[in-house]
């Protein structure tokens, strides 16, 4: 598994590889400023408040509104989501060539992308929890998460079972949460997450 997906995301999307292909893919989304809104880690424990269920209803209707995709392990945090999103199959008019993607003009490749399967789940997975966040809390309008979002293309069973298990161990692991602006510096947590992954390898 590649390890530094935890801690530079930014690196992991695939510019030229289409998003609605078939497959597994370890998504993350923050919060607007990295506001811990959703509720608080108690004993090792995630601990929801109002928001926060109406966050995991959202992500757990996902199926409900797109054909052929699936969810698998997930966990809501104070400031963030982490899921595992499954195509199943697309074949939708919306599917371009992969290769073909880097010869479009820019614009056009925005255009592209935004029409991948992905990219309009997380579309509209952010939209509707926000929508319903900004009603209960009657701040309409309100930006609820940050406009990107952190992606990562699963490629074997070793890797998925990797990430399942960093996506459980997230509450209990709240300090070394990369996303944690109050936990342990980042070279620390670097060092935690290489060798609890690692133990993990050793052990399967």
């Amino acid at each position: 598994m590649d390890r530094e997906i935890i801690f530079h995301r930014r690196s992991i999307r695939l510019k030229e590889y289409d998003y609605s292909q078939s497959g597994s893919y370890f998504v993350t989304v923050c919060t607007q400023d990295h506001e811990e809104i959703f509720g608080k880690i108690i004993d090792g424990e995630m601990l929801l408040n109002d928001v926060g269920k109406i966050v995991e209803r959202c992500w757990k209707e996902i199926p409900n509104h797109f054909k052929d995709v699936g969810l698998d392990q997930f966990i809501c945090m104070p400031n963030h989501v982490h899921g595992i999103i499954v195509i199943w199959s697309n074949d939708n008019e919306n599917q371009k060539n992969v290769g073909a993607i880097h010869e479009l003009p820019l614009h056009e490749k925005m255009v592209t992308r935004r029409k991948m399967l992905l990219p309009r789940i997380i579309g509209y997975f952010k939209m509707n929890s926000s929508k319903q966040i900004n009603v209960v809390n009657g701040t309409i309008g309100q930006p609820v998460w940050q406009r990107n979002y952190y992606e990562h293309v699963i490629r074997s069973e070793e890797e998925l079972n990797k990430i399942r298990r960093y996506i459980i161990n997230n509450p209990p692991k709240w300090e070394y949460d990369q996303e944690n602006r109050f936990g342990k510096p980042i070279d620390e947590k670097r060092k935690f997450w290489s060798k609890f992954l690692n133990e993990f390898e050793e052990s399967g």
